[in-house]
């Protein structure tokens, strides 16, 4: 059994983006700017936002962060957004999900322009994605990705199980991996909460990639031998032993899975670093104008 690194892939990722900002301070270009809208006070959120803002330091971009409480009305929201649409200095931005149950995210995301959506949420961004023009993938399928390349993953021909639907991982990464690129060439079965006879689908998977949000829900009777295992998941789990009242929880049950796999993701440390890295990388690529 391999540990797939996702800390350690990611710094090297950032050490290489740092590298080519410096290069474009040097030939007198500006650096590369993101920009993040959080609105109220979640612990996830301010956590996830604290990180990207440390990264951009690290990657030697410039970054703002816009706060809002969460009795900020749409039409303010929508407003901050065309205002970053169209602010030139302002190479790509997030809005950070979730937004108070008052606020249409669908209208918030097709508000954004797709040129400074470095989340990939946009259709347009999926769209083009699905059928494999360029464009800015979300950051978590772009990790995983990058993950498998990395590491030297076989993809091609394998039997695939993508663990979840959402429109931020389940059907971005299913997607990728049917594509025919590297990684990729994959077979796709996507398994949700209506599919029947799911420990059966998981059994027959080379690669299992799991998006759920349920914590331990992989376990060692659904892997077979040699399979690999891409955990997304992060779930705060209560625990008195840590400082933080909580630890983070993987959909797979790492200590009895990882014995049968040829590679592995750990929670935390897998997937999650990869995520802030791939948005770096997006903002980097909006600043030089390699995709649109």
């Amino acid at each position: 059994m391999q540990l797939i690194d996702g800390k350690k892939v990611a710094d090297e990722i950032k050490a290489e983006i740092a590298a080519e900002v410096a290069e474009r301070v040097a030939r007198g270009e500006r650096r590369p700017h993101l920009a993040a809208v959080l609105v109220g006070h979640d612990g996830g959120s301010e956590t996830y936002v604290a990180h990207k803002v440390k990264a951009c330091g690290q990657c030697g971009f410039e970054s703002t962060l816009i706060r809002r409480e969460d009795d900020v009305t749409e039409e303010e929201l929508l407003d901050i957004v065309a205002r970053l649409n169209e602010d030139p200095s302002v190479d790509g931005y997030i809005v950070q999900l979730p937004l108070p149950k008052h606020i249409d995210e669908q209208r918030i995301i097709e508000a954004i322009d797709p040129k400074k959506d470095v989340d990939g949420f946009h259709p347009v961004n999926v769209g083009r994605m699905s059928i494999g023009l360029p464009c800015f993938v979300s950051a978590t399928p772009a990790g995983i990705m990058e993950l498998l390349k990395r590491y030297g993953v076989d993809t091609r021909g394998k039997h695939c199980v993508v663990l979840g639907r959402s429109n931020i991982v389940g059907k971005p990464v299913a997607s990728l991996m049917m594509q025919k690129a590297v990684p990729g060439n994959a077979t796709v079965t996507v398994c949700h909460s209506a599919t029947p006879d799911l420990k059966e689908h998981c059994r027959r998977a080379d690669i299992i990639i799991a998006a759920l949000g349920q914590p331990g829900f992989v376990t060692a009777d659904m892997v077979k031998p040699g399979a690999v295992i891409i955990d997304v998941g992060t779930t705060r789990v209560a625990d008195s032993s840590k400082k933080s009242g909580f630890r983070l929880s993987g959909d797979v049950d790492f200590d009895n899975v990882a014995p049968l796999c040829s590679y592995i993701t750990p929670v935390p440390g897998g997937v999650g670093p990869m995520t802030i890295c791939s948005l770096m990388r997006n903002t980097l690529l909006a600043a030089s104008g390699r995709v649109y």
